[in-house]
């Protein structure tokens, strides 16, 4: 029986999606990348799954594309298309209703970089490293760049795209890369503390939230206002909103009701 390629784990609405490459440092090959977008699709529309984690069996978190996999179809036509359903992927993490967490606890080179940047938050174990190494092998990183430059200053990730070289977690946490970095054998506890305290919020909120937090950020700021605008006051008319400000004014623990 071959190997799941990814391993899905749900536990108090927090779905861990944990890619089982340990051997080839998680590289995500297109049979990975295939999976990772039909578990996302299925979350996306999963009213029990609150928050998405993302974590990598071994050694290594991801290190990036399956590189053996690309020479052996080195067209052009099936790069495209690879990158694409990668492209797709990192999209769609940022499109799910859900927070996103990425776990990392390893190794996060070239798309394994993207993918943490993509994801909406990162906790990192002090032992982690990140890098966008595709230089190194005559390969400028230019998908990871665009997931890197909207996350962290724009001379920072250039400097990481031209020389290829390793941060360390503590660096990756002070460019914005990541959220927080804890010892090694901090790290599932404090990805639950992080996970469990969004639980512990609306649910329609987070969803709402979310989704503005992407959409304003490609406007103009006039533009972003006027969107925020509308949004907030459409909240404001949700249940929730109406039941934690009660709750607040009472002093009491709010009871969410929106799904």
């Amino acid at each position: 029986m071959s190997q799941a390629l990814l391993l899905r784990e749900a536990n108090a609405g927090v779905v861990t999606l944990t890619m089982n490459r340990p051997d080839q440092f998680n590289s995500l090959s297109e049979e990975l990348l295939a999976e990772f977008q039909q578990a996302l699709d299925a979350i996306a529309v999963d009213p029990e799954a609150r928050v998405v984690v993302i974590a990598g069996a071994g050694k290594a978190f991801c290190a990036g594309h399956d590189l053996k996999q690309m020479r052996a179809n080195h067209g052009k036509e099936y790069t495209q298309r690879l990158f694409r359903q990668c492209g797709r992927l990192m999209t769609t993490i940022t499109a799910v209703p859900q927070p996103v967490i990425a776990r990392v606890h390893g190794i996060a080179t070239a798309a394994g970089c993207q993918l943490v940047a993509s994801c909406d938050l990162a906790v990192a174990a002090d032992t982690a490293r990140f890098a966008v190494s595709g230089i190194n092998v005559g390969l400028f990183c230019s998908t990871p760049a665009v997931a890197l430059s909207r996350n962290m200053g724009r001379k920072q990730a250039m400097e990481m795209l031209l020389t290829g070289d390793f941060i360390d977690a503590a660096e990756a946490q002070r460019r914005g890369l990541v959220n927080r970095v804890v010892p090694a054998d901090r790290l599932d506890a404090e990805v639950c503390r992080l996970a469990d305290s969004i639980c512990a919020k609306s649910a329609a909120a987070v969803r709402l939230g979310k989704r503005l937090f992407y959409r304003q950020l490609e406007m103009g700021v006039d533009a972003a206002y006027q969107l925020a605008t509308e949004t907030m006051a459409c909240n404001m008319m949700f249940e929730d909103a109406g039941e934690g400000i009660d709750a607040f004014m009472a002093k009491r623990k709010p009871e969410w009701q929106g799904r």
